[in-house]
């Protein structure tokens, strides 16, 4: 019988070292064409990923997985708010018609947020632009946009061709709040916002595509929609899709894969399948063009896959056969998905062979994670509950574990369960705090990046004692550490 590890029965062995943990380096890569600043990435949950986690995650350097217990169009806008948060051309700006009401005009900016929208004529010709200065709501509301609009004379525009830093120009020169692009038929091609290079310049981390857009990833799953929502994200923006199952080393995960692979909208589309916790499962996977693999089957402080049925492998066991079933001859990248509590453990995971991890438990709690705060015996709580629990089943996520054809909840055979953990305010400290811990595990081990790591960690096993002599003992605290906290507490 195999032995099954997970990170409280190991430790590094530390090695010679002539890093500091301010020499290292971080980066990674979530699949084989998504890169990462920070091996970190929020987990596709409805209680940890929208838009807000994904933006803050990205802006740090890592990458936000957003959720599917949500319509497509609700997942898809999701999206959209990550990728248009830090642009730096935005190829395709809302715009709206010359005859429209300023009615219309103060909805999309409930709606959406835009204060500044181009104005094309019916030939899809700019002329002119629309903000918030140029109308009083409602008193304007039944008027026409092009009676009150900014028209083009008036505009400061450049042609299509116009870099990115020549873009930046203008803008600081010309003072300017939005520089409209255009063809040389005077129609619209892209737009860039002041707002956007200063967040550029307040984020220089921030982990980003070609077009200066924050990278976000979506889960989809094998349910009857999923082709049409993952057609739907990938029109939308989406970077990364991350085809989602309790057990993906199963018929209806490979066949989606090939499915997605030969769909001509997504097929350029990286997809990272899982979830797995075998040598074979990782070769099956790779073999059926997976381009990243999620690792881990019941290690989440919310899932309850072991005991209702019995399965799983301990999680730095899983990464090491995961490890061991890519073999060296395609290095399709390894998500350490679950169990993680402190920062020493990601360095466990990395130094087994992932290439990121993915955070649920660790990101729950926080300011930009979905849900409300609410307060429970003089503290500040908000919900986190994993995706097997009954409601997120009743919400969607029901075909994660087999039980599509399940309506009636009553009939739910539940892997998760639902509870609340203490608000944590903003993620940013957070990612601050497990990225320091990170580096300090670089440096005990002589390693400037992540791949020095993996070649160089020596794990030694520990017993019991060696668990509790490895935290705080005989004391009582009385401040608490921002980045520990005392095991089931």
């Amino acid at each position: 019988m195999q032995e099954g590890l997970t990170f409280d029965d190991v430790l590094l062995v530390p090695q010679y070292s002539k890093i500091l943990p301010s020499e290292t380096n971080a980066e990674s890569k979530f699949s084989e064409n998504i890169p990462l600043k920070i091996p970190i990435v929020s987990a596709a949950m409805d209680t940890v990923t929208e838009h807000r986690m994904a933006i803050a995650i990205a802006l740090e350097g890592g990458l936000g997985i957003i959720h599917k217990n949500l319509s497509i169009e609700e997942q898809a806008q999701e999206v959209k708010l990550t990728k248009r948060f830090e642009n730096g051309f935005i190829n395709d700006p809302a715009t709206v018609y010359d005859d429209a009401l300023i009615d219309d005009i103060h909805n999309i900016f409930e709606k959406k947020g835009y204060k500044k929208i181009p104005v094309l004529d019916r030939a899809d010709k700019l002329i002119g632009l629309i903000t918030e200065l140029d109308y009083f709501w409602p008193h304007d509301k039944d008027k026409r946009v092009i009676d009150v609009m900014t028209p083009i004379k008036e505009l400061v525009i450049a042609p299509a061709s116009t870099t990115l830093s020549q873009a930046n120009k203008i803008i600081r020169e010309k003072k300017l709040a939005i520089l409209a692009l255009v063809d040389k038929q005077g129609k619209l091609t892209s737009i860039v916002m002041r707002r956007d290079l200063e967040k550029n310049k307040k984020y220089p981390e921030a982990n980003k595509d070609a077009n200066k857009s924050l990278y976000v990833g979506a889960a989809i799953g094998v349910g009857g929609d999923s082709l049409e929502r993952a057609r739907t994200l990938v029109k939308n923006g989406v970077d990364v899709l991350v085809l989602d199952s309790a057990h993906g080393h199963s018929k209806g995960i490979i066949d989606m894969i090939g499915t997605l692979k030969k769909d001509q909208i997504i097929k350029n589309t990286d997809i990272v399948a899982g979830n797995i916790a075998s040598a074979k499962a990782a070769q099956t996977l790779i073999k059926a063009g997976a381009n990243g693999i999620k690792v881990g089957i019941g290690p989440g402080s919310i899932c309850t896959t072991r005991v209702i049925a019995g399965i799983g492998v301990p999680q730095l066991t899983a990464i090491s056969e995961a490890v061991r079933g890519r073999g060296k001859t395609k290095k399709i990248p390894l998500i350490a998905d679950g169990g993680i509590r402190y920062s020493g453990d990601i360095v466990k995971a990395l130094a087994a062979g992932a290439d990121s991890i993915m955070a649920g438990g660790l990101l729950a709690g926080t300011e930009e994670s979905p849900g409300e705060t609410e307060f429970f015996n003089n503290k500040m709580y908000k919900i986190y509950r994993g995706m097997g629990s009954v409601d997120a089943m009743q919400a969607g996520s029901r075909d994660r574990y087999g039980q599509s054809s399940i309506s009636e909840k009553a009939k739910f055979v539940p892997e998760g369960i639902e509870g609340r953990t203490l608000y944590k305010g903003k993620v940013d400290k957070i990612l601050y705090q497990l990225i320091g811990g990170l580096r300090a595990g670089l440096g005990y081990n002589g390693a400037a990046n992540i791949c020095e790591l993996q070649k160089k960690a020596e794990f030694v096993k520990i017993s019991s004692a060696g668990f509790h002599e490895s935290h705080p003992h005989n004391i009582t605290m009385t401040k608490e550490a921002p980045n520990y906290k005392v095991p089931n507490a």
